[in-house]
C-alpha cells in the first residue's frame, strides 16, 4: 500500500483486516499470526498512521481521523486491547516525537503487564504466560524509543529473546531477528578527565 487515497478507501470501508495486511506487505512485522491478531480498527489506524509518516504525510487530513480513534480507544489501564496492539499505537503516536499522556500512560501499562523475567504476555492479564512472539513484536515496533527502554526492563527483556530465541517457533525467530538491530544499546563512550 503506497497510497494516501488507498488507505482513506479502505479506512472508511472499515476493511480492516485488509488494511492492515496490505499496510503490513513487506515490513519487517508482516506476519501471518501478525496480520490475524492486529486486523481490528485500532492497529488499523496505527499501522496506517506509521506508513502516512513514512510518507511524509503525517498531515494529510485522514490523520487526525487516525489519531481520535486510537485516542477514543485506549482503554483505562493506559494499553489498548492487548501488548502488541498498545506497542503498534505507541509508535503511531510517536511518529513526528508525539508524547504525552496517553503515551505516557501507555508505556506504564507495558511495563506493568512486563513479566519477572522480562518479556510480556499475549493477553493483558500479567498471570497469563509468556509469550516470545509478542515480546519480539513489542521489541520491534519500539526497541529504539528511549523513553520505552526508560519505562520497562529493557535488558531484561533482551537477554531473555536472546537467550531463549533457538527455542522459539519460525514467526517469532524472524520477528527477533528483525527486531534485534533496533534493540542494540548504543554504547557511549567516555573519556577521564583529569583535572
Amino acid at each position: 500500500m503506497q497510497t494516501i487515497r488507498q488507505i482513506q478507501r479502505l479506512w472508511k470501508a472499515q476493511q480492516y483486516p485488509r488494511l492492515i495486511r496490505e499496510l503490513m506487505a513487506a515490513r519487517p512485522e508482516s506476519s501471518l499470526r501478525a496480520q490475524a491478531e492486529l486486523g481490528r480498527a485500532i492497529p488499523a489506524a496505527a499501522m496506517a498512521i506509521i506508513r502516512l509518516d513514512e510518507l511524509s504525510q503525517p498531515h494529510a487530513p485522514i490523520c487526525r481521523d487516525l489519531i481520535n480513534r486510537i485516542l477514543r480507544g485506549q482503554d483505562r489501564d493506559g494499553g489498548w486491547t492487548d501488548p502488541m496492539t498498545t506497542a503498534l499505537c505507541i509508535r503511531a503516536l510517536r511518529c513526528g516525537g508525539g508524547h504525552g499522556q496517553a503515551v505516557a500512560c501507555a508505556f506504564a501499562y507495558l511495563a506493568n503487564l512486563q513479566k519477572p523475567e522480562g518479556i510480556w504476555p499475549k493477553e493483558p492479564l500479567r498471570r497469563m504466560p509468556a509469550d516470545p512472539f509478542t515480546s519480539a513484536f513489542i521489541m520491534l515496533q519500539l526497541g529504539q524509543d528511549q523513553e520505552f527502554r526508560s519505562a520497562i526492563r529493557f535488558n531484561d527483556a533482551v537477554n531473555w529473546l536472546n537467550s531463549n530465541a533457538t527455542e522459539f517457533d519460525g514467526e517469532t525467530r524472524k520477528m527477533w531477528d528483525r527486531a534485534v538491530p533496533r534493540c542494540r544499546v548504543r554504547r557511549v563512550e567516555t573519556a577521564l578527565l583529569w583535572s
